[in-house]
Order: C-alpha cells, then structure tokens, then sequence
C-alpha cells in the first residue's frame, strides 16, 4: 500500500513507525465513533419495554389486562404485578441491565447549570435474599420483586417541595407511570415514575401532567358527549413534540469559566467581530466534532424508542437544535430529559459541553424548547386539525374557542409556565416571544372567528391549502398550509399543532404541557357547561369567542406597539419572573386546578414558594460568582495590563479610567448584595430589581475592558474561543 503521511498516521492512531500511539481523548472519541457507526434504523427500541416489547414477555390475558387498566385509570391488579415483574427482569437480563432505578423529576424549575433539569434516581442491584432459605444469613439471587417495580421510597424533604415535607416528616414515594415505558442505560433498567408525599401530595414535576392529562381525557369525553360529535372516542390524549436548542463548547473552555460551571451562562464576555450578523449559520453544515457527537445522541436516544427525527444548526454561532416526533406528552417529556442527560455525558467523550441556559452568551440569539402540543382521540380525531370532514371541522372550530378561553381567562398561568430566571433574558428580546401571553390561530381564522361572533356559521372556514408556484420548470410548485408561520407569537397554530414558543431550553417540558392541558380541559368544561345548559353549539363557540377575542393576536409580536396595544385589550404583561410568580396561586387558579383535580392549594401555594427558590438561588449564585471572577480574575489581571503601560502612559489611553470603574462597580454589587431581604418575594423583587442591574453596569466596564487588555492577560477563555475554537 503506498506511504501514509504524518497527519493520516496521526488520524489512524499511529505513529511515524506505523505502531500504535496514544491520542488526546477527543481524538479518539472521535475514532471510536467512526469505527462504531451504526445503523440507528436497525438498533432503534432495542433498549425499552413498550408494547410490542411487553407482548412477548407477558402473559397475553395480563397485557391485555394492562392495556386496558392505561385507558380506564384502572389500578393494575395485584395478581398482574408478578408477571409483569417477571417478564420485565427477564427481558432487562437479555439486555445486560443488572440494576434498575425509579427514575423521578423534582420541581427544580429549569436553570443552565448542568444537571438542573435531569431526573434523580437511585441505582438499585436485581437481587434480593432467598426467603426460602432456613439458614440465618440467608443468601441472595437474582430477582426483581414485584413490589420494587410499582413503588419506592425515598427522602422528600431533600428535595424542593415548598414546605410540604420536613425533617421529622420527610417520607415521599415512587410509583411506576405506566404510560411511560421503562428504558435500560448503562445497563440500569430506568422506571419513569411519580413522587408524591406520605400524604399523597405531589412534590414532582411528572404527577401534576399527568393528573392535568386525566382533566383533558375526562373534559374532552364530557365535551364531545354534549357535542353529539366523535361519540366513539374512549379517550383523550395530549401530544407534545419538543424543539431542543443547545450550544456546544469545548469543555476546557467550559471547565475555565467559573460563571458556565456554576451558572450555565456567561456573566461577562464581548461578541467576536463575528457572530451572526452574516445568517451564516443556522441550517449551514454541522462542524465535524459536534456532527459526530448529536449523531451518537440521536442513536442512544432512538435505542430508548425516541424516534429523534431532526438535527441542524440554528442560528446562533455554536447553536443546534434536535428533535423527535411528537407522542404521549408524559413519555415526550420524559424523553426530553434523557436527552439532555445524554447530551453532556456523551460531550464529555468528545472533549464537549453542551449548554441548556436560556442565555449563554449575551448578544447572540439564546435557546428556547419549543413545544409542539396537541390534543386528540384515539380514535384518530386532532382537536387542532381544521380536517376535511363537517364533523372534524366542528370540533376543531370548538377545540379553538377552549383554547382562547383558557388562554385569556388563565393568562398568567401560562406565563408563570415559562418563567424562570433564564428565561427572563431571552423572552420579549426579538429572538423569542414576548412576555405577553397570546393566541395565534392564523389571519384566515381570525376572520372565521369575528364571522362566528356576528353570528355566521360555524363551517365557515375552509383549511385549503395552496400551490404556490416557483417561476421555474425544474422546481414544481410548493404546497403551502392554509395560514403563514409567525414566529413573534406565544402560542402560533402549525397545521396541526399549537407550539409553545416561550419554553426556555432548560426546562423540564412537564410543566408548562401542564398548564397547556389545564387550560384546554378549563375551555372544554366551560363549553361543555353551556352545551348541558341548554344552549346551542353554535352559540356557545360564539359566546366564547366574543368573551376572550382580545387574546387573539396575528400582527408582530416583536413590534414596539403590540405591548402598547396588549395594555388596552388587558392582557398582563409580567416581563421579569417575581412580577409572574405571584399571580400562579391566585384564587382564580387554585380553583380551576382544585375544579380539575391537578392541584390542591396547598400545592399550588407551593409551587409559587418553589419557583422563588430557584429564582433567588439562581440569581444570588451568578452575583457571588460574578464577585468572585473580578476578584481573583479580571482585577489583577487589569493591573497586569496597566502596569505594562508605566513608562509609556500615552499608550494607556482610557485603561486606568475603565479599570478603576471595575473595582468601583464591584464594591457597589458587593454593598447591594450585603442588603439582600431575607422574605423570599422580596428577595427576588430586591434581585431583580437591584442586583440585577448592578451586575449588568459592572459587565459593561468589564466586556469594555476585555477590548483593550492584552489578549493573552486576560483571564478566561473568551466567546471567539467558546464558540469556535471546536469547529476547526
């Protein structure tokens, strides 16, 4: 064969005598991965017990049993349990898996430093001791009892749960949602499960999803009954597809900036000269090193049966975004946050970090999660798709008037959904929805709707799609859907979807689908309230649209008049997230969640107590974090630089002026962070308020600063370095 030159022996892992060497970690992942490429289409499912999976390893009268306890919230029986248990552990040993974990969410709320969205869980070996055994020490085997796969226990006042668990009354407990299938990782047999405390109130970001999904099964049936439409229907389900955005670093450059480890976003940095100014990214070739660490998620996740169907840049420098088909929205949700957990250990193997902060780096486009949600039967009718059909086109027509209704007379819920400290940075900064809860159903069906209000029919609206020419031969004209996309609004139609465009990327989907589910099961039951009273379907849709027409909205939500405009319709406005918590425990909200069976009040009081916490414990730790990078970082390295210019003081320029101001700032977030109130609303309102500031006029001399100190004094890795340095 003919020569090899160095840098080809090097990229074989070879060295210049042809005998094996030892690579950078990177490097070699990345020849690992090459050589262990894989068909995702021939591995997928491979490591999940879902249906088809379950059917060979269980009894057929227990899976049936099981398939139908899932539509009727029927508890499984407790002859079922064993053989489920046993086929389950049966197959995981097939698997490899020698350990099995109830795998829960803790309201933690969403945050960018790594870990603050994944799942806990708590490794436990498939073994257990051989009761049967007389002898006092009694040996153990290999087994997985029955009662380990349905409910665990563990410590819930570890965990956040605003005051519903103590110290001295701390017991909290798992149990299997069987909705969602279990998976195996790293040979750990993962149950997605509920956390509720000894008195059975939830503490856990899954529980009230599902709950708020029962609402929109058991209003949606109510509804279509007194409809006298789709009566066949057995159930209701709602459907989420996530939008995942991300940034990848290099992890040294991650691991050498205190504010990403500690934070999740940079709290100091100046932009490159460019960024993305030139529209060179999004969409543009994935860099080589990311490409082969998103197509190693993509096969981990398709293993789990995550059917991810999509990966590409997105705008931003450093920016990609991957995503699934949509299904259930408990197992969507659950998968979303495998996703993440994977995305960061698998980085680490490529020399990588992956960022989920809403806002890692100020001045280019921050990250959202898009959230794609839908509602429908199982009998195949989609409450969002305009249809073809008299029957689907009624229902859709009706499904709208809830969704506006639960959209206007719930607004602050929905905002509460999505507000997080993160978050704050990037909604309403002409990279995302605006703050301003709206309706997007398209320019057609705004018209539809002031025609039903003026008393026209409900069949009015026909969802034609057009062809759109291309002005050439070779390209055959395009199929365009029956309304434009905006991407300014909250909550834009999709076709056949509503997305959720103000998710921020770190946070655990469960939540705002929640609230979505309880605002649509909140307009079924008003409909279905007026349709048993006595008035016509007609009527009804109108009257519902007349009272919350104003949430409707299809101009520019990035405009400078629609904020203007929202005040004089009424639609709240909480820009900052103290300004939103408050109003999640409203007596307004208590009772619909009370009315709907998703929260009682006491959880819905602790869920506000919670989303203080993490927005108090976010912001104070970025302050502390921010104090410390000028102490024992930018300080000396600014006298470093100004005393270079002691003999040549005319070359200094405005270095002593810009420095001084950094020393000067610094003292003044030291003073307003010594006067932090101790009252968590206060303390968020006096962070936001003060703090936050502060921090903001103290970068401005810092990112100033880093302009004219010496490129190699100055002390962590900078954006050009962060969001380039890996793609070469």
């Amino acid at each position: 064969s003919s020569a090899k030159s160095p840098l080809a022996l090097q990229e074989v892992g070879l060295d210049a005598m042809g005998q094996q060497s030892s690579l950078p970690a990177a490097v070699q992942a990345l020849v690992d991965a090459e050589k262990m490429e894989v068909d995702c289409l021939k591995i997928h499912s491979t490591e999940i017990f879902d249906f088809a999976t379950m059917e060979k390893f269980v009894p057929a009268d227990v899976f049936a049993r099981f398939k139908e306890c899932l539509v009727t919230g029927a508890p499984t029986p407790e002859a079922d349990m064993k053989p489920i248990a046993d086929g389950m552990f049966k197959w995981a040993r097939t698997r490899g898996a020698t350990d099995f974990a109830h795998w829960f969410f803790p309201v933690r709320g969403g945050g960018g430093a790594t870990g603050g969205s994944c799942g806990s869980h708590k490794i436990d070996a498939f073994i257990d001791l051989d009761w049967s055994s007389k002898t006092p020490n009694k040996p153990f085997v290999a087994t997985f009892p029955a009662d380990r796969l349905f409910q665990g226990e563990s410590d819930g006042s570890s965990f956040p749960n605003g005051g519903l668990r103590v110290t001295h009354q701390a017991a909290a407990f798992t149990t299997w949602d069987r909705s969602s299938p279990p998976f195996i990782v790293d040979k750990v047999l993962r149950i997605p499960c509920s956390f509720i405390t000894h008195y059975g109130k939830c503490i856990d970001d899954k529980t009230p999803l599902l709950r708020s999904s029962d609402a929109v099964h058991r209003e949606g049936l109510r509804l279509l009954k007194a409809m006298k439409l789709a009566t066949d229907a057995k159930a209701l389900y709602s459907y989420l597809g996530w939008e995942q955005e991300f940034f990848v670093v290099p992890a040294a450059g991650y691991k050498a900036r205190p504010d990403l480890v500690n934070t999740g976003r940079t709290l100091i940095g100046k932009l490159p000269t460019r960024n993305q100014q030139a529209d060179l990214n999004y969409f543009g070739p994935i860099p080589v090193t990311v490409e082969k660490l998103l197509k190693t998620v993509h096969n981990e996740m398709m293993k789990v049966g995550c059917p991810m169907a999509v990966r590409h840049n997105e705008v931003a420098p450093g920016q990609h975004e991957m995503s699934p088909i949509f299904c259930v929205s408990n197992a969507s949700a659950d998968s979303n946050v495998l996703f993440m957990e994977i995305c960061n250990r698998e980085a680490s193997k490529f020399g990588l970090q992956v960022l989920f902060h809403e806002k890692p780096f100020k001045g280019i486009n921050g990250s959202g999660k898009h959230a794609n949600w839908s509602v429908g039967t199982d009998t195949g009718i989609n409450f969002f798709y305009p249809g073809k059909t008299d029957e689907a086109r009624t229902i859709n027509v009706a499904a709208l008037a809830c969704l506006s209704h639960g959209l206007c007379q719930h607004n602050e819920m929905v905002r509460c959904s999505v507000a997080t400290s993160g978050n704050d940075h990037r909604l309403g900064a002409q990279e995302a929805p605006p703050a301003i809860i709206s309706l997007y159903p398209g320019t057609g069906f705004e018209s539809h709707v002031d025609s039903i209000i003026a008393g026209g029919d409900l069949l009015g609206y026909k969802a034609e799609k057009k062809l759109q020419s291309t002005g050439c031969t070779n390209s055959m004209p395009v199929e365009a859907p029956m309304e434009d996309r905006n991407r300014t609004a909250p909550f834009p139609f999709c076709g056949n979807r509503y997305e959720f465009r103000a998710v921020g990327s770190s946070q655990n989907c469960s939540f705002p689908i929640m609230v979505c589910n309880t605002i649509m099961a909140a307009g079924m039951a008003n409909l279905a309230d007026l349709l048993e009273g006595g008035m016509s379907l007609r009527d009804a849709v109108a009257d519902m649209y007349k009272k919350n027409r104003h949430v409707i909205f299809t101009g520019n939500g990035y405009s400078a008049e629609w904020p203007v405009e929202a005040k004089k319709r009424g639609l709240p406005n909480l820009n900052t997230t103290p300004m939103a918590i408050p109003t999640f425990n409203s007596e307004k909200n208590k009772a619909i969640f009370k009315k709907l069976g998703i929260l009682e009040a006491d959880e819905t009081d602790a869920r506000v107590e919670v989303m203080y916490e993490n927005y108090v414990t976010s912001v104070s730790i970025e302050a502390k974090t921010m104090i410390h990078m000028m102490d024992t970082g930018i300080v000396p390295a600014c006298a470093k630089d100004l005393a270079k210019y002691e003999c040549c003081k005319e070359l200094a320029g405005n270095r002593a002026e810009v420095y001084g101001n950094i020393i000067k700032e610094t003292q003044k977030l030291k003073d307003v962070m010594a006067k932090l109130p101790s009252d968590l609303a206060a303390e968020a309102n006096y962070l936001c308020d003060s703090v936050i500031p502060q921090m903001n006029a103290l970068r401005e001399f810092v990112d100033t600063a880093e302009g004219l100190m010496e490129a190699s004094l100055y002390p962590y890795p900078n954006y050009e370095t962060l969001i380039y340095s890996h793609h070469f």
